[in-house]
């Protein structure tokens, strides 16, 4: 399949000129409403995934500088836009195509922190917030003048066709998602806990300056959090594409929907900002297919807002951590 798909609206993740919304309709008009659910739940569990990951960004950067970087949607675009680039204009191989992305986007994460975070000397923590909502805007004007406004896609790492699971017609692109996924959270989980580095980056949110005095070169800690954080974007852009296209302005609503997974699941924590991405994809993908589709985004934030009225700190959080302590 040729990039972009230009002309007419834009095809959404199910929209009517997608081939996975052919196949979907197909499937869902023969199997009975067991089946359905069990389609929403796998398409819940997708799009969760995607949150998940772009969560785990966020709070990849939480934990060592106190900042919220609202570019991380845009790093998941770049990583999206950037493969469709290498898999269908330069056609390289699958496997060199995702390394060189993750490489690009982790290199733009890492310019981005030396030359907007890294100027700013004593600078709040909310000027520093600004900045990243500065550099989105930034990232997503330059995607534009780039990829212009169509929607792209390149194909699936395993093949089109769908396995069939009790009716429901699974895309092999789903394993794939799921399984980075699982991937990006256990080795940021034993990267921050066992690994001398994890451990000083997490120092360094704690304490610069008393990490400063043991050793811990700082700036280098929190520029390493951003090329991280740029990395598991690209990894989410990559994988998320084949299914729901990518465009240059899908960047927003996927930071937005990864900032409350990753609230909900408690700032800082990673197996909190998974169990909270799944949880607000099943709600949006049941919502979608039992009551309407204009209804799941605001039922995934009543959901955010009544947790967050009964539990401030996210599910698996704590009061300190959900703090974003010099505004």
């Amino acid at each position: 399949m040729e990039a972009p798909l230009g002309g007419g609206p834009k095809p959404g993740p199910l929209g009517p000129d997608s081939l996975l919304w052919c196949e979907t309709f197909l499937v869902m008009t023969k199997i009975t409403l067991a089946g359905q659910l069990v389609q929403y739940l796998f398409t819940g569990v997708t799009v969760g995934s995607i949150y998940a990951m772009v969560a785990v960004g966020f709070n990849i950067i939480y934990n060592v500088t106190d900042i919220i970087n609202f570019a991380q949607g845009e790093f998941v675009m770049l990583g999206g836009l950037i493969m469709v680039f290498f898999t269908v204009t330069a056609k390289l191989p699958l496997p060199l195509a995702f390394v060189l992305t993750v490489a690009a986007v982790t290199g733009v994460g890492a310019l981005m922190e030396r030359f907007t975070i890294h100027p700013l000397k004593n600078a709040s923590v909310l000027t520093m917030i600004i900045v990243t909502i500065a550099v989105s805007i930034l990232f997503k004007g330059i995607a534009m003048f780039i990829w212009g406004k169509d929607p792209y896609i390149f194909p699936p790492f395993s093949g089109s066709k769908p396995l069939f699971i009790y009716g429901a017609a699974i895309q092999t692109q789903t394993l794939w998602v799921l399984f980075m996924t699982a991937v990006m959270v256990v080795l940021m989980t034993i990267f921050f806990k066992k690994t001398r580095y994890g451990k000083a980056m997490l120092a360094c949110a704690d304490n610069p300056e008393a990490a400063r005095l043991v050793g811990i070169r700082v700036n280098t800690m929190i520029l390493i959090s951003f090329a991280l954080s740029a990395a598991i974007g690209a990894v989410a852009g990559a994988v998320m594409t084949p299914i729901s296209l990518m465009e240059y302005d899908r960047g927003a609503l996927l930071a937005l929907k990864g900032f409350g997974a990753a609230v909900l699941g408690g700032l800082g924590s990673f197996y909190g900002a998974v169990v909270a991405g799944v949880l607000l994809g099943i709600i949006e993908s049941m919502c979608a297919g039992l009551v309407s589709s204009g209804y799941k985004d605001a039922v995934a934030l009543i959901l955010l807002l009544l947790v967050l009225y009964v539990r401030p700190s996210g599910l698996f959080g704590n009061v300190e951590a959900s703090k974003i302590k010099e505004f």
